[in-house]
């Protein structure tokens, strides 16, 4: 296709009315039917009546074929109210045409008026009926066998249905991912993460994929230094590494990758001697009630990592003036047959992208700003085995089977030196992209999101999974490709590098293509990390894209009497996903299998990065079973949103969500549920009067279809707010973890301000909220006046 039809503008949100541009002929993609280019054509086609099985027959219109369980009503659709009780998310398909019923008078409407009645004479009219009889006949012959020769590889990407789905799907195999994931991790043992690149992009490109290119950027990394750090007890002298192990060189021999790598990454440097105070998770009571004990000025905080985001719970020991961070995970977080106590581990103080270069990509000429560490906190990830000898706890924590959380008694004083050496310099970064060309929207891309190794982190070989997830759905797509097959819009492939120091690869893309990923990306598959245990199948999706993630779930289960209950929720992700939800407000999903106490535990445990071997993941799936599920669920997803005539999004989940988002908010909202409803009265006027109509003509016109598209892939921006904590999700459709459904910025602020005087922070917070709320129902309603418009203009 050539220039892109106008998307709907930013001025939509000032209440605007648009207009979209028709793209003249010589712009058409090829196998574009001559109805598009001819509006006498297209105003007869209002005039006849409509036989839908003819009209998908026509050239140019055979790409929006439709799966009968894709035609349904929404006459039940539920009516806005302020009822704030539970809200269950939409039951039809999303972002699907739905029939209309058929109206009283649908016949008068469409039928030409009758012919006047003429007089003739009885043999005209049986030559006239017998012609008629031959062609029609003829019709059906050529009709028959036109069919019947017709090659089961044609080239338009709407003959694609469930059943060429699953021709696709079928060819992955478990034995094959497995095969895979060995080749990458004997590929680690002898290159390093740019000779992984390239064999990546050799890898791709073997297998047809076009286009495939290594995009490199020099971003400033925070390594550790030559030793590892150290904690030293001041009352024995006792110096630990972080593992808890007794500082020698026979112990720094030991395990060294692990000791050296057990560090904050842009953390500040240096030697802090000061007081241990035990934070408990470092959230504002447990600060507001230390502070009313203990002077707290350049003292160091024993903090455990979960329940809130790492960087927000780091801003707030700042400003509260602590001067160090020794962090930890409490075993009591986690389930009983992980057994951590002595592993060590790494976490990032970057919150996404090259910190030399925030906010823009680095390419050559950028300006870079001299920023070897994001906090004035010396912080270091310590073992839980560590915190039990600083604060002389005996091994055997368990009372009558129940673990007993880790706990410094504030009677109690430890003093500790603490250590911690790295170093900032200039690295590469690459990452691989490879794209499949669409064949009707080339300019609009899905984009698939996996990781690959980075340098001068953990041996974690999780990443491995990743790529041989996606590797594997690559060869499968390219052998229908190959076969003459190609999706409707374009799928881009993404393996990004330097995930660890703060998805700096994705960050760095992002940036670099914004301007076009805004107006062009339309979605985000990521594939990080996707076997995290063997227990619960978890998934995490925009709102949008929850019922269509609700629909492939059921293939985890199809032989059973009863599908377990589907554990979907839009929650906060530590992957590269971010980039893309935060800055681009692109809809997004992840299937991953996790364990289920994990799951139950505090969340942002995954911040923390553990070394991870090839062992570990075989034992968690053997048979790689897992790893082919996640597989053919997330292709699946990959496949309808590429192809589907109409993007599978859901307008009035949006809106049901907010509206869930709102409950059990403490502040005096009259305004705010008041714009919730009529966000919501929005959404189903423009999810039944404009994603449902299928028998009308006009519906179907390919300009049509993509002034749709457009409104929906935009949905989700209008709630990318300004300022968010550290540490939050600027995109506020997403929750902090999915046992929470406020808004998170108002639940912050919530708990800000009762520690404040003023409440100043909760009315901001009120306002960001209330402002996206408005932007989304203006954007529904001048959505719905522009189709009104057209429709007017046709008319």
């Amino acid at each position: 296709m050539g220039e892109n039809e106008a998307s709907l503008p930013n001025t939509a949100l000032q209440g605007k009315k648009m207009a979209y541009q028709k793209v003249g002929a010589d712009q058409r993609a090829p196998g574009h039917s001559q109805y598009l280019d001819n509006d006498d054509l297209q105003a007869t086609a209002l005039d006849l009546e409509w036989d839908m099985e003819k009209e998908l027959e026509e050239p140019g219109f055979d790409q929006f074929q439709l799966n009968s369980a894709e035609h349904q009503n929404l006459e039940n659709s539920e009516t806005a109210d302020l009822n704030l009780d539970p809200i269950q998310p939409a039951t039809s398909p999303k972002g699907r045409f739905q029939r209309l019923q058929e109206e009283s008078d649908y016949v008068t409407h469409y039928t030409r008026s009758a012919p006047k009645s003429n007089s003739c004479n009885f043999c005209r009219l049986l030559k006239i009926f017998c012609t008629a009889i031959i062609l029609f006949i003829s019709g059906i012959l050529i009709g028959y066998y036109s069919r019947k020769n017709c090659p089961s590889n044609a080239t338009s990407s709407g003959t694609l249905d469930l059943q060429l789905y699953q021709e696709i799907l079928k060819t992955i195999q478990a034995e094959d991912i497995k095969k895979s994931f060995r080749n990458l991790v004997q590929l680690y043992k002898s290159e390093d993460d740019t000779e992984i690149s390239k064999k990546i992009k050799t890898q791709w490109t073997t297998l047809g994929l076009e286009d495939v290119q290594l995009v490199n950027y020099s971003v400033l990394l925070n390594l550790p230094g030559l030793f590892p750090s150290s904690v030293t007890l001041i009352s024995s002298g006792q110096c630990f590494h972080p593992n808890g192990q007794p500082c020698s060189e026979e112990a720094r021999k030991w395990s060294s990758q692990d000791l050296l790598y057990s560090y904050a990454a842009y953390s500040a440097n240096g030697i802090l001697e000061a007081e241990v105070i035990d934070v408990s998770y470092g959230n504002a009571d447990d600060l507001k009630r230390i502070k009313k004990m203990k002077n707290v000025t350049n003292r160091i905080a024993l903090l455990k990592l979960g329940k809130l985001p790492l960087l927000y719970k780091l801003s707030l020991l700042e400003k509260t003036g602590f001067g160090g961070v020794l962090l930890y995970i409490d075993p009591c977080d986690l389930p009983k047959t992980a057994n951590l106590s002595y592993n060590t581990f790494m976490v990032s103080l970057n919150p996404g992208g090259d910190p030399s270069t925030p906010g823009y990509p680095s390419i050559g000429g950028s300006f870079r700003q001299n920023r070897s560490n994001l906090t004035s906190l010396l912080v270091q990830p310590i073992s839980a085995s560590l915190v039990a000898k600083l604060i002389s706890l005996p091994k055997d924590r368990t009372t009558n089977g129940a673990c007993s959380p880790l706990e410094l008694p504030s009677t109690e004083e430890r003093i500790v030196n603490m250590k911690i050496q790295t170093v900032t310099k200039f690295e590469t970064v690459t990452n691989v992209v490879g794209y499949l060309k669409g064949l009707t929207f080339p300019d609009r891309y899905v984009i698939v999101g996996s990781h690959h190794h980075t340098a001068h982190t953990y041996n974690r070989q999780e990443w491995a999974s990743s790529t041989a997830i996606i590797t594997t759905f690559i060869r499968a797509l390219m052998l229908r490709v190959k076969r003459g097959w190609r999706p409707d819009r374009t799928i881009v492939f993404c393996s990004w590098g330097g995930t660890a120091f703060g998805n700096i690869g994705s960050y760095e893309w992002g940036e670099d293509f914004k301007k076009v990923l805004q107006r062009n990306a339309v979605a985000y598959i990521s594939l990080h990390s996707p076997v995290r245990g063997n227990s619960s199948l978890h998934s995490v999706a925009s709102p949008s894209l929850q019922q269509l993630v609700a629909e492939k779930n059921k293939f985890n289960c199809p032989r059973r009497g009863q599908c377990p209950e589907t554990n979907i929720s839009s929650e906060q992700m530590q992957d590269d996903a971010d980039y893309f939800i935060n800055h681009l407000g692109v809809p997004t999903m992840r299937f991953t299998y996790e364990d289920i106490k994990t799951l139950e535990g505090p969340s942002f445990l995954s911040e923390a990065l553990f070394p991870k071997h090839a062992t570990k993941i075989e034992e968690m799936d053997p048979f790689f079973n897992l790893h082919e599920t996640i597989t053919k669920l997330s292709g699946e997803v990959i496949l309808q949103i590429a192809n589907e005539p109409v993007l599978p999004f859901n307008a009035l989940d949006i809106a049901l969500e907010v509206q869930n988002s709102l409950k059990g908010v403490q502040a005096n909202t009259p305004q705010l549920l008041a714009l919730a409803s009529r966000l919501r009265e929005s959404a189903e006027l423009f999810q039944s009067d404009e994603m449902r109509p299928a028998n009308d003509p006009k519906e179907r016109a390919p300009i049509r279809v993509r002034m749709l598209n457009d409104l929906l892939q935009d949905m989700e921006k209008s709630f990318l707010v300004q300022h968010a904590p550290p540490g939050f999700y600027r995109n506020i459709l997403y929750h902090l973890d999915g046992k929470t459904s406020q808004f998170s910025i108002l639940l912050e602020a919530w708990e800000h301000c009762k520690s404040l005087a003023s409440n100043e922070t909760l009315q901001e917070a009120l306002s960001e909220v209330l402002n996206s709320i408005n932007a989304a129902q203006v954007y529904f309603k001048a959505g719905l006046d522009v189709f009104e418009s057209v429709l007017v203009g046709k008319n």
